[in-house]
């Protein structure tokens, strides 16, 4: 059976709002609390979960710690995946002062090509020559943010590859050729800008997504 990727980014949803029901003490919710606060249907949630088993009780609901441990399993986060940064200009100078990777990302390098960049201190690590991200990959790095220009992208992303990668977060403008067992997520903020000014100016066109 095929998952939607749309179902999988909504499962992300989903596990924050249980941790922030979590926090608030509150032991049991509903696929119509859950549908609220992400604003979907309860229908759409309870066919999101039902890709993966069966979590809830009629006339129940869900226990929240227990939906909650459940999707962490589901969506990886129940172990530790060591990232590493390539690009350390400012987007991943930024990103390497981002706090909020949570307990199951850890970032374990840092790789730029600048001579004037390398050996900079940054994070409790240092920033390294890209060459030598091969050596430092092997059973500590599986995941790679990709924070080059768009001109050297494909290149990083071969090196990342040949190094033994899995997957790649990739913030250049550009579509990377990858082997099918590489994953590759993008992230474009053009594209979302462009998104959110049709949205804008189309409202219907939300509205009917979201039914």
């Amino acid at each position: 059976m095929k998952v939607p990727s749309a179902a999988i980014s909504r499962l992300v949803t989903y596990l924050r709002i249980l941790e922030e029901l979590e926090a608030k003490g509150i032991h049991r919710t509903s696929s119509e609390q859950l549908a609220e606060e992400a604003q979907v249907t309860a229908f759409q949630v309870r066919k999101d979960l039902s890709y993966f088993g069966s979590y809830g009780t009629r006339g129940v609901g869900y226990t929240v710690p227990v939906l909650k441990r459940e999707l962490r399993h589901i969506l990886g986060l129940n172990r530790k995946w060591g990232l590493c940064i390539v690009g350390m200009g400012r987007l991943g100078s930024a990103l390497a002062d981002y706090p909020g990777f949570g307990e199951s990302f850890e970032l374990r390098g840092f790789f730029d090509v600048d001579p004037e960049k390398i050996g900079r201190p940054v994070r409790g690590g240092t920033i390294e020559p890209l060459d030598l991200l091969p050596q430092r990959v092997p059973g500590r790095i599986e995941i790679a943010l990709l924070t080059v220009p768009r001109e050297a992208a494909q290149e990083a992303a071969d090196l990342l590859v040949r190094a033994g990668i899995k997957g790649i977060l990739n913030f250049a403008p550009v579509i990377l050729e990858v082997p099918k067992e590489v994953v590759v997520e993008n992230v474009d903020f053009l594209a979302g800008l462009t998104r959110l000014s049709f949205f804008i100016l189309n409202p219907k066109w939300r509205e009917e997504m979201m039914e």
